[in-house]
């Protein structure tokens, strides 16, 4: 039985506990609250621009080694698909105006754009912009103690990291390359052979 992209997103995002980009993803994938899940579509239009820069980000996220990285998977249109018909306005708008910010910032730090820079410029923006993710992160008020009527935005480059994440090891690329791949996984075995360097088992 060969497996969808549909179905690696939702299996992978339930394997991680559903806290990659948050349960309305899950919603959204299996068609429950499917209006609300795209009532902001129309606000967060993406160009392609836009996608190309993603794929930079995606790439500097998970670079080139001996397998391919997220720039090959198309992970740019797989982000700005999954912000658009996946997320509430709120975060759209965060996510869409960081993107811009990244943009800026990496021009007026290192000159040219983010596009045209070198791999070791584009990972220390993107290691402090981790950081800066980490702190927002660990202060962000929780819904779930202090009622939905606090509830904040997540900082865009979180939700820039975890999309790639998600897009690129549901990808045929991620799935049988990044990792390995069973279509019919057999018992499961805890004492497995492992070498060092093995890929993980996807299923």
């Amino acid at each position: 039985m060969n497996m969808t992209r549909r179905e690696a997103v939702i299996r992978l995002a339930t394997l991680m506990g559903a806290t990659v980009v948050g349960p309305r993803l899950l919603a959204a994938s299996f068609g429950h609250d499917h209006a609300a899940a795209n009532s902001g579509a129309g606000a967060t239009e993406f160009s392609a621009s836009d996608i190309a820069l993603l794929d930079e980000i995606g790439d500097t996220i998970i670079p080139e080694t001996d397998i391919p990285g997220a720039k090959a998977t198309g992970i740019g249109a797989f982000i700005a698909m999954m912000v658009r018909e996946c997320y509430v306005p709120q975060n759209q708008a965060t996510f869409k105006d960081g993107l811009k910010k990244i943009a800026d910032t990496f021009t007026a730090r290192f000159g040219g754009t983010f596009l045209q820079g070198s791999a070791a410029d584009r990972t220390t923006l993107l290691n402090e912009l981790d950081r800066e993710q980490r702190l927002y992160t660990a202060k962000k008020k929780d819904p779930i103690m202090h009622g939905p009527e606090v509830e904040e935005p997540f900082h865009y480059f979180r939700l820039m990291k975890e999309l790639t994440l998600l897009g690129y090891f549901s990808s045929e690329i991620g799935c049988t390359q990044a990792l390995r791949f069973s279509e019919v996984p057999g018992k499961f075995d805890g004492a497995a052979p492992y070498q060092k360097g093995d890929h993980a088992w996807f299923s």
